[in-house]
């Protein structure tokens, strides 16, 4: 391929923000579309039968490619098919290929091995990072991985990092509290999608809803826990904490929901895991990213959701 093409590919995959494992899935199966098809591709041959997804998009289609370069990790679970934009992303990038036939001809191998590239960046991703600093409070450890998941977060639209991390902090947190294999956790999609599951976690008769955002919907799922006989509690942002508690008294709720700031909720208890001794909040931290980065290895497919602590 004229070496003009990769970098007008380097430059779409930066305008489009191609660097998340949904928009790497979908570039991966469109161009295998255009093998198969030829080009110019007609997008409307690319959707399913109720034009609700792109057709092929799947973790099969994806890790077939991926196997012939010799990658077995697994890039996404659904291979994008659930991600959000994906019908979109598999318009831009078809008229993009379209585009650079209209100029003459296209290496379809070449431009393969610059997604193949990519998805070996994606797995290289940088962790976020911990400093373990004596003179800084424990809220301002978890404040700052938040910090970092969100500035991702806006360079990376359709991909939610922040909620992922505070869902697994969470998690690593209750873990440290009570020990392993005392509640299920889950991958952060299957946290986010509609299903009949009571919170994020279930532990005894409690329902832990976390959510970065706290809207009416899971205001409402607080309420379903409470006719099933359940108590709800949310964890949020500290800028979603007055949302959460004005929705819940709109709804008659406020006092039978218990919700709480995120930075709060993980430092005291980091405290009390410490002994309140400086030794201690030191273990208690290793231990809580610790458990975390192995939620994380064993529910999501992306590493660079991990924490690295500096001491």
């Amino acid at each position: 391929m004229p070496r003009t093409h990769q970098d007008e590919l380097a430059s779409f995959a930066s305008e489009k923000c191609f660097r998340g494992k949904g928009p790497l899935s979908v570039a991966i199966v469109v161009t295998q579309h255009a093998t198969t098809m030829g080009l110019p591709l007609d997008p409307n041959r690319l959707l399913t039968e109720g034009g609700g997804q792109v057709l092929g998009l799947g973790k099969g289609a994806v890790q077939t490619v991926l196997k012939r370069h010799d990658i077995t990790r697994v890039l996404a679970s659904e291979g994008g098919r659930t991600s959000r934009g994906s019908l979109n992303n598999m318009r831009e990038y078809v008229t993009f290929l379209n585009e650079l036939k209209a100029k003459g001809r296209v290496d379809l191998d070449a431009v393969e091995a610059f997604w193949i590239e990519r998805v070996h960046e994606f797995f290289a991703g940088k962790p976020f990072k911990i400093k373990l600093d004596a003179s800084r409070s424990l809220r301002t450890v978890v404040r700052d991985v938040l910090a970092q998941a969100e500035d991702r977060q806006r360079t990376t639209p359709g991909v939610y990092y922040a909620g992922a991390v505070l869902q697994h902090l969470v998690g690593a947190k209750l873990d440290c509290a009570m020990g392993k294999g005392r509640f299920a956790h889950n991958s952060f999609s299957t946290a986010d999608a509609p299903s009949g599951r009571s919170g994020d976690f279930l532990i005894g008769d409690v329902a832990i809803h976390v959510t970065t955002a706290p809207g009416e919907g899971v205001i409402a799922k607080c309420a379903e826990n409470i006719n099933a006989g359940l108590r709800p509690m949310l964890v949020t942002l500290q800028r979603g904490l007055t949302v959460a508690e004005g929705l819940a008294g709109n709804v008659g709720l406020g006092d039978r929901i218990d919700i709480f700031e995120i930075e709060q909720f993980v430092a005291l208890n980091l405290y009390e895991l410490g002994k309140f001794g400086a030794d201690g909040r030191k273990v208690a931290v290793a231990d809580m990213v610790d458990r975390y980065n192995e939620i994380v290895e064993e529910f999501e497919t992306d590493p660079s959701l991990k924490i690295e602590l500096r001491r």
